[in-house]
């Protein structure tokens, strides 16, 4: 069985595809950060604009390009069950259509409303090729 995109080291039928398919909900905000860079792996536009709180969600949102490599989180503050906020700092790496290798690091915001966790917005630290 193929692993997860997000580097949990667990199979993606165990692990993010519950919550692209809606079955269930990302408990953590590191979870829903995990499932969002899956859903970018697999150009899922409507499970990203799905997980984007309403209040900063754009209208449509372009997945194509690149491919995705890798996915490394940094640090996490609060983000549990418990909690209605957390951040998530991580590092996604690709490698663009011209094939250069690069990195994007994000410190991003999520919230909870109810009992789903939302991305907010983040503080892109820029794009670094390797």
């Amino acid at each position: 069985m193929a692993q997860c995109p997000c580097g949990s080291g667990t199979p993606f039928p165990e692990c993010c595809r519950p919550f692209l398919t809606g079955k269930a909900h990302a408990p953590t905000a590191e979870a829903l950060m995990r499932s969002r860079y899956t859903a970018y792996v697999r150009r899922d536009e409507s499970y990203l604009l799905r997980t984007w709180h309403p209040a900063t969600r754009p209208a449509t949102l372009d997945v194509d390009g690149g491919t995705w490599q890798g996915l490394e989180i940094v640090a996490t503050t609060k983000g549990q069950a418990a909690d209605a906020s957390g951040t998530v700092t991580f590092a996604a790496h690709f490698v663009g259509d011209a094939g250069d290798h690069g990195t994007m690091r994000e410190h991003s915001r999520f919230e909870k409303l109810g009992d789903e966790w939302l991305y907010v917005d983040g503080d892109l630290d820029g794009y670094r090729s390797d």
